[in-house]
């Protein structure tokens, strides 16, 4: 396998579905260098019309997906200066920390109304242990059910406008042009794009003997539902020039809670505030690709000009290659997976199992090889890379 290096960024060629042009340039950069040539002022005159014909007389206006964190933070902010009511609506994570429910009541004491879902814990661990399992993902079951439970919330109290935050095909360069320009989020997106993995919500029942009214809350509307309530659901980083550090300021001045240091396997204090699962998310896209969240961010900051490249290699050196998740947001990997009844030893074979051959060393014994804290070591061809 050949592997690349963006030569403006620093995201490698195994990220899924990004490519890169004649000049080595991936299609996240190719695709940000796009946006000084887009009619900024005509995309928000857009959101404006959008906005009017969905305003109500007698229900809220909108519902806004919010984490509590400094995106939601922000779309909420933002919604509230185009006029709009927004219902705020958090399907609560697998393990909420304290911090992110800090941040959701935050949003509460700025005057929106809010709606929390809390999903069954015995469900939920079944399925966050099983797509650690099968697809080396154990935040399936959460992105499955907060891409879904807004949209039931629209249909059932009737608000025909959904905003979500930004595109992520877009933001960081994955997918078709056709999946990075699309201004709605749908089931189409949610299939390809939502995490899912291959897996559907629909296969669970027979798989883990579920039944299938308690996966009702996983389930996205039907498609004659959504027509019914007219639903529109839009991306609001399609309309307005998404930046995710700006967010974070303009929050924090709003009262957003950040770690005061960098998150475990991050080089910032401002994201993955909400749930203690994070770090073994992260980890496990580590484990696939051979680069975590570090590596997006320092690629965003890149392309906004805020750090040179050799800055964003040296400090991706310092900060990402050794990043068991021993912790996460000062929670312990036990007590993390202990409620899906999983121990230590047990979840380094998953993480064997998910580590991808191409990209990791071996020993002679044959087993992967593993710095000091227990992080698989590159090989040598993937690193040669980066220099």
């Amino acid at each position: 396998m050949t592997f690349k290096l963006c030569k403006r960024c620093i995201l490698p060629s195994t990220k899924p579905d990004l490519t890169f042009n004649e000049n080595g340039i991936c299609s996240a950069c190719f695709r940000f260098e796009k946006r000084k040539f887009v009619d900024w002022n005509k995309k928000e005159k857009e959101l404006s019309k959008i906005v009017e014909n969905h305003k109500s007389e007698s229900n809220w206006d909108c519902v806004i997906p919010v984490s509590g964190g400094k995106d939601s933070t922000f779309q909420a902010l933002y919604a509230r200066k185009l006029g709009l009511n927004p219902l705020l609506v958090s399907s609560t994570t697998c393990d909420l920390s304290p911090l992110g429910n800090e941040n959701i009541n935050n949003l509460k004491n700025l005057g929106f109304d809010h709606i929390q879902f809390s999903p069954k814990k015995d469900i939920r661990n079944k399925l966050n242990r099983f797509g650690l399992e099968q697809v080396g993902d154990i935040s399936w079951p959460e992105h499955v059910a907060m891409f879904t439970l807004p949209v039931k919330v629209a249909v059932k109290f009737g608000i025909s406008l959904i905003i979500w935050g930004e595109n992520s095909q877009d933001e960081y360069g994955a997918g078709t042009e056709k999946a990075a320009k699309k201004n709605i989020l749908d089931r189409d997106w949610l299939e390809e794009y939502g995490g899912l993995n291959g897996l559907r919500v629909n296969d669970l029942p027979l798989l883990l003997n579920i039944k299938k009214k308690d996966l009702f809350p996983y389930i996205y509307p039907t498609l004659e539902e959504l027509n019914k309530a007219k639903i529109t659901s839009i991306f609001l980083g399609s309309f307005i020039p998404w930046n995710g550090l700006n967010n974070a300021i303009l929050s924090q001045a709003y009262g957003l809670k950040t770690y005061g240091k960098s998150v475990e396997g991050s080089i910032v204090d401002y994201e993955n505030l909400d749930n203690h699962q994070n770090g073994i998310h992260d980890y496990f896209k580590y484990l696939k690709f051979g680069f975590s969240r570090a590596t997006d961010i320092l690629s965003t900051l890149i392309r906004r000009e805020i750090i040179d490249r050799n800055t964003a290699l040296d400090l991706l050196k310092r900060n990402e290659r050794e990043c068991f998740p021993s912790f996460h947001l000062g929670k312990s990997l036990e007590d993390i997976i202990s409620p899906l009844d999983l121990n230590k030893d047990e979840f380094i074979k998953i993480a064997d199992m998910h580590t991808n051959p191409e990209i990791f060393s071996f020993g002679i014994d044959g087993e992967f090889q593993k710095l000091k804290d227990g992080t698989p070591q590159l090989s040598e061809e993937f690193l040669n890379i980066y220099e």
